[in-house]
This record gives C-alpha cells, structure tokens and sequence, in this order.
C-alpha cells in the first residue's frame, strides 16, 4: 500500500480512517508521522513520504504525532491474513517473541536464519525485527505511563526495556516528550487505582457487528474460564510471565478493555492476543465488498455489515474444545471441557469473582488418566493422540503456523476429519479463507438462500467468495437463531 504515492496521498487528504495501520505518513517538513487520518490540515504532497510500519518512520528519524497518535493505530490487516514468512514473523513479534527470546528465538521459530528473516522484514516493512519490537515498547510503555500510576523505573522494565536510561531515550525519540512529560499530559482520571489494573481502549475499523463476535465467545464460555457480565465478556489468559483476567466489552467506536495481570510484563502480550481473539486488525469494508459481489450473500452483508470471525487466545486450547465438541451440542460441549477445567485447570483469584482457572495446558491434558473422560472411545483416543503431541511439541499450534503444514499434521491424527482441521484453521490459526462445506448450519443456510448445499457444489460456488470465505461462514451462520448469533442481554 505505502508504494502507492497516489493513492495514499488520496487517502490523507481525505482523512480516510481505513487506512489506519495500513501505512505511516510522514512529513518531511515537521519530522513527526502520522496516521491517515490525522485530524490535522493535511500537508502538502510534496512534503508527504510514506512508511509501511512506526518503526521504520522512527529509524528514519521521525517522531510520532501529539494529535492523532499513529501508535494507536489497528495493525494492517496484511499480518492476519497471509502465512508467509513476513506475516508470521509480524505476529510472533507482537506476541512479545523479540523481547523473550531475542531474534535468534524468533528466527528458531520460524525454521529461517536470522539473516533472512532480517532480510524479509526489512525489504517489506523498512525495519528489522529488534526496531519492530523496539517500536512496540514505546507504545507498551506509553499505556502504562497514561494508565497506571507506577514509578517510571516499574513502567520501563514492564514495557521490556533492558535499562531505564533506554526507556527514557526511546519515549523522547519516538515521542518528543520525557516519559514524566507524557504522564502529565494524560487525563487526570486515566490512572489505574489498583494495582495491576488497566483500563484501555483497544481500536478498529469500522464497521464491526458485535452480534455474532461477542455471542460465539458467550454461547460456548466454559464456566470457570469464561463468563459474560453486565456487558462484557471476560476470561482468564495463561500467558508468558504470569496469568491475567481480561473483560472485554463492545463500544461504538472501540473496544473497552481491562485487564488484571499478576505480571505487567505480558502486556503487550495480552493486548496482541485480545485483539486477535476478537478479529480486531481486519478490513471489513474489503471483505464485505468482496462477499457482496455474490448476489445470494449481498442481502445478508448489507443487513448486518462488519461481521468479524471470532477467534481465540490460545491455539492449543481451542484445539482441545473442538474436539470436545465434535458431534455433541454446544452445552455439552461446555460441560465436558468444564469438568477438565475443574479437575486440571489452574486455580486463579479473580477479584471480580466468576472466574476460577486457567484452561489446563496440553501437558497436565497428556498426564489425565483416559479412563475418567465421559466420551466415546474412538474420541478418547482422539483426544489424548492430540493433547500428547500438543504436549511433546509433535504438533505445535501458535500464531506462527504455517497454515498448510498444520493442516496436513491435524488431518493425519486419529478422529481428524476436515470440519475439526478446518474450525481450528479459522478459529485457532486465523486462516481468513477456512470454510466448513460440511457444517450442517452452513448446509442449512445454503438451501435456505437458493446456494448449492452439497458440499462439493458449494465449496465450488465459494471459490468466488475468496480469500474470505470464513467472513462468508459467519454471515451464513447468522441466518439462524442460534445464541452464537446474538449479542447477550
């Protein structure tokens, strides 16, 4: 996108706020970088450079604009629907990888060397891995300034800072302002009175349909896990340094979010992941206006446009419920997978109440006596064939997946039919393309809307649908009356 001068020069003069994320306006005359839709009078094309991502507008030596700050901006919408080299390593990064494990981790990761990976996000984004991540704790650290009321020494190795001397040179260079110039510049009623609290706003692109987001994650919560309350969804999150408590509730314009985290460390993590869960980075206006080429699903985009799908914060969890949920209800799916939190999960404190353990992890699963699951035994052995692999890493589920190659292990495991592979591959991998021909409410919307409903046949007629074809399951969903379709009350 930022190759092309005209059109983003179009895009700033017009304000247009799709483009958030999608590419970085700088301006050469004032050295600061904005998003396209800065509030600002645009200035002068000749003056105007663009940048793929923040961080390569920063190492070119500009700062981030006080007015519309481009920081805040929803992620391109390219990292959650490719599965190549650069999207992967793009969403490693955000799940705080670099900070972890440094870019030899991330490199080990993605099964490159560390040259090429420098080498392709370099080519693509005009910064390499370590001024990516870099980019990222300016922004971590600048929630926590604007959010919380903790000493700077806390915020900047919370943020991942190696030293506060860092911090402090990184928020003035990317900011133009000392960390303690940007705590008195925020709203007096921002800071977080408890600790370890924190509220935000976590943006997107218009529009987004909340119904049938917020109703999937609602209608299939396990107890314990998850719940919805007063107005929000909220769940437990097992993450890197620590655990955490997230309610997520839908606004007009954004999405409110406060999170309880027993280490400030993951909060980067913890956003990266929310917003994923909830399909935050998409382009509704291209995927809806590609779906509405198909005049049998055109009614359907119009009358409730901005459908996201709904995924999930951990890959190897939502594995294991899919196939708790194979062939059974949607209740009885909860309560088999709310026995296994009962008697495996973590117990955690939850301040609020409702919310009592973590979703067991793949290893504690593999360590279960098989006998004391109350399924089947050709799904029993489906299950521990999958949670032992997830366990020894056999079978590795993340966001940096390659989608085709975790296909191909998924269908070589026991009870693995392509409705299980291709769930996951929409809910847990993030492939925006998944479909499910076989799904019976899909079947059922098919006939209703005149489409073909064999599976072959509608899986031809869905070629037209493509690369969005998962968007096109969710409106074809929402023409029944299940609760997943519905906003709670």
């Amino acid at each position: 996108m930022h190759a092309d001068r005209a059109r983003c020069v179009r895009a700033v003069q017009s304000k247009d706020a799709r483009f958030d994320g999608w590419f970085f306006t700088a301006v050469t005359t004032t050295r600061i970088y904005c998003r396209p839709s800065c509030p600002v009078v645009p200035p002068k094309p000749e003056n105007m450079t663009f940048y793929p991502s923040a961080a390569a507008c920063q190492q070119a030596g500009f700062r981030a604009c006080k007015r519309c700050r481009p920081d805040t901006s929803p992620g391109s919408p390219e990292w959650n629907q490719r599965a190549d080299l650069v999207a992967r390593a793009m969403r490693l990064i955000a799940d705080g990888v670099v900070d972890r494990d440094g870019v030899p981790g991330l490199a080990s990761r993605l099964g490159y060397s560390t040259r090429q990976v420098e080498r392709q996000l370099l080519a693509e984004l005009g910064a390499g891995p370590l001024a990516l991540a870099r980019a990222q704790r300016a922004q971590t650290a600048r929630l926590l300034i604007e959010t919380t009321a903790l000493p700077m020494a806390e915020i900047a190795f919370a943020a991942g800072f190696s030293s506060i001397r860092t911090f402090n040179d990184t928020v003035r260079e990317v900011f133009a302002l000392a960390p303690t110039e940007l705590r008195t510049r925020r709203p007096k009623a921002t800071a977080a009175l408890t600790p370890g609290v924190l509220t935000l706003r976590l943006p997107f692109r218009a529009p987004l349909n909340p119904d049938n987001l917020f109703g999937h994650l609602a209608a299939t919560a396990v107890p314990g896990v998850e719940e919805w309350r007063d107005g929000a969804y909220r769940r437990t999150l097992r993450l890197p340094y620590g655990h955490g408590i997230v309610a997520l509730t839908p606004q007009p314009d954004h999405i409110a979010c406060r999170l309880t985290l027993s280490d400030l460390r993951d909060l980067p993590v913890a956003i990266s992941r929310c917003r994923r869960m909830l399909d935050l980075d998409a382009d509704p206006v291209a995927v809806d206006d590609q779906l509405r080429t198909d005049p049998f699903l055109a009614p359907l985009v119009d009358k409730a446009p901005g459908r996201r799908v709904p995924r999930t914060v951990d890959e190897a969890e939502f594995a294991v419920r899919a196939v708790l949920g194979q062939q059974v209800s949607t209740a009885a799916a909860r309560t088999h997978a709310a026995r296994l939190v009962t008697a495996h999960g973590e117990p955690v404190d939850d301040p609020e109440g409702g919310l009592t353990h973590l979703f067991p992890s793949p290893e504690a699963l593999a360590a279960l006596d098989p006998g004391t699951l109350a399924m089947p035994r050709t799904r029993r052995t489906t299950f521990t064939t999958l949670v032992s692999q997830l366990a020894d890493e056999t079978l590795r589920l993340g966001v940096d997946s390659d989608w085709a190659e975790a296909r191909a292990r998924l269908l070589a495991l026991p009870g693995f039919g392509p409705w299980t592979v291709d769930v996951i591959a929409m809910r847990a991998l993030g492939d925006p393309d998944a479909f499910l021909p076989t799904d019976l409410g899909i079947r059922r919307a098919a006939q209703e809307l005149g489409l073909p409903s064999t599976p072959a046949a509608l899986t031809a007629r869905a070629a037209a649908w493509r690369p969005w074809r998962a968007y096109a399951v969710q409106y074809l969903w929402a023409t029944d009356s299940h609760p997943i379709n519905f906003l709670p009350v």
